[in-house]
């Protein structure tokens, strides 16, 4: 055991000292300042733009996504092409799937933007309601929201995989060294008690907390965004009220607690409130409540202030 600690060691500080060699060597060569921020801002749109391009056409893959047909539903193209001449955005592909709960979203594509409902919208909303959603959607592609988070998301996997290349000498070394020393002890599965081990430990619960905090921020981010679109909705169509009804049914229709079978039940999902709070904390979308709140309080002000 002690032999396999010493290659295992000896192996980690090869990969130190490889990396350092690497490192050391981009230092010499480094551009100066300028040159290097441009590069990394550029490889930062280009592999973001390539995400959202290559992800965008492998969800609609997996989704199975059909364009309507306007002969199909004429009544949907209607009230898409009067969006379009009220709203900063050019008309986009409107497609069906099939999902397990009635949601409709979004997304920013090479060529033309597509906005996809799920097949039950078309039964379950009415007129007033249908345009309302596919204002939201349609106030997403006007801000590029979409684009937006994909470029934000691919700044910090930039930023995070600089940062790890910084510190792989020292991490490769600490890890070599908790392992050895795990396998010294005679008992391997104990690296994580050794003093280099415990280091490790701390410097991997410095970046969870870190990445932890960026994704906080970018779901705040998220959050707000959605109530930037319920409400260009409501301007756009002048009935906040019917946003609202569309968002309320789907909120029933994707809430066990209204199914069929509910009354069989014997009891329903219980959720404590600290854990409401943190998948609030976590979550892309606000509280359908919430929004619609907003909704009724716009309502309240168009019939204050006279707009009929």
């Amino acid at each position: 055991m002690v032999l396999v600690g010493v290659v295992v060691l000896l192996f980690y500080g090869l990969l130190a000292y490889g990396s350092y060699v690497a490192l050391a060597t981009l230092w010499r060569l480094r551009p100066d300042p300028t040159t290097a921020v441009l590069t990394v801002a550029v490889l930062t749109v280009v592999f973001g733009y390539l995400s959202l391009r290559v992800g965008t056409a492998r969800l609609l893959a997996q989704l199975d996504a059909r364009e309507l047909s306007r002969a199909r539903v004429p009544g949907a193209y209607d009230v898409l092409d009067g969006l379009v001449e009220r709203m900063d955005v050019a008309a986009p592909r409107l497609m069906v799937v099939r999902l397990q709960t009635p949601n409709a979203f979004a997304l920013d594509t090479a060529g033309r933007d597509t906005v996809v409902v799920d097949a039950a919208l078309l039964r379950l909303l009415d007129r007033a309601e249908f345009e309302g959603l596919l204002a939201h959607e349609l106030a997403h592609l006007e801000r590029r929201d979409s684009l937006v988070q994909t470029l934000a998301f691919s700044a910090v996997q930039t930023v995070v995989s600089l940062a790890y290349a910084a510190v792989s000498p020292v991490v490769f070394l600490v890890s070599g060294l908790a392992f050895a020393a795990a396998w010294f002890r005679g008992d391997p599965a104990s690296w994580a008690e050794t003093v280099p081990g415990r280091a490790r430990r701390r410097l991997e619960q410095g970046v969870a907390v870190a990445m932890a905090a960026v994704t906080l921020f970018a779901r705040a981010h998220s959050r707000r965004r959605e109530y930037a679109a319920d409400a260009r909705a409501a301007a756009v169509t002048g009935r906040p009220l019917a946003l609202a009804r569309a968002l309320e049914k789907i909120e029933r229709a994707a809430t066990p607690e209204f199914g069929i079978l509910s009354p069989l039940w014997i009891r329903g999902e219980v959720e404590s409130g600290e854990e409401r709070a943190l998948r609030d904390l976590f979550s892309t979308h606000p509280r359908t409540e919430d929004r619609v709140e907003r909704l009724r309080r716009a309502e309240d002000d168009r019939v204050r202030i006279g707009v009929r």
